[in-house]
């Protein structure tokens, strides 16, 4: 069983995110980054928090940073880069939006 980490996210994963979404919703309904925050947001940290071994490698040979690419409740997937730091912490660094849902599945 995989240990459970404890996750933060850095500053500079919130400004990629506000840059993407924005603060308010779109004319047309589309997420705020604060919808984001509150419905997608909590199942990739528990991912990360559960997972993060199994997840793929982001960089070759750098074990510590692992990428999570997820379909979304609100975008049709997420790209998470998170990276295990000193005291066994995962920290989330970035993140990469696309919000175009495929026209069939």
């Amino acid at each position: 069983m995989n240990p459970r980490r404890r996750v933060r996210v850095d500053p500079g994963f919130f400004d990629e995110l506000d840059e993407q979404l924005g603060s308010d919703r779109g004319p047309d309904g589309e997420p705020s980054s604060t919808d984001f925050l509150v419905l997608d947001l909590p199942t990739i940290v528990e991912r990360f928090a559960e997972d993060f071994d199994s997840l793929a490698l982001a960089y070759p040979g750098r074990p510590d940073y692992r990428v999570l690419i997820a379909a979304g409740t609100l975008v049709a997937t997420a790209v998470v880069i998170g990276q295990r730091v000193g005291d066994d912490t995962i920290v989330l660094l970035g993140i990469e939006i696309d919000l175009n849902w495929p026209d069939e599945f």
